[in-house]
């Protein structure tokens, strides 16, 4: 676990480091731009909902994702920034102080 973690370290220093050079050398089509931005969509989606779900290697119980979902309502219903994420915290407290883990 730890060799991987390490090797993510590393491959994420050199994409950081080789990106300003790459970046102005090189032209992407707009198909490969494309790509390269619905990808991003995905990946972080998915981390989206892995951390919202999982604790570790163990369900997090329903209380996260409940929360999470009464965040994105009120993403979507256009609220405030601090609305939501109190609304969503206090969502995910309150569903724990009553008992759903």
């Amino acid at each position: 676990m730890h060799q991987t973690l390490w090797i993510l370290a590393i491959g994420t220093l050199c994409f950081r480091l080789i990106g300003p050079f790459w970046a102005g050398s090189s032209r992407l089509t707009p198909r490969w731009q494309a790509l390269i931005s619905d990808a991003t969509i995905v990946l972080l989606c998915a981390l989206a909902v892995v951390s919202s779900v999982m604790d570790g290697h163990q369900f997090a119980g329903w209380a996260r994702p409940i929360g999470v979902l009464i965040g994105m309502v009120l993403t979507l219903w256009k609220a405030p920034f601090p609305v939501i994420v109190i609304a969503a915290a206090g969502a995910t407290a309150g569903l724990r102080y009553l008992g759903l883990s």
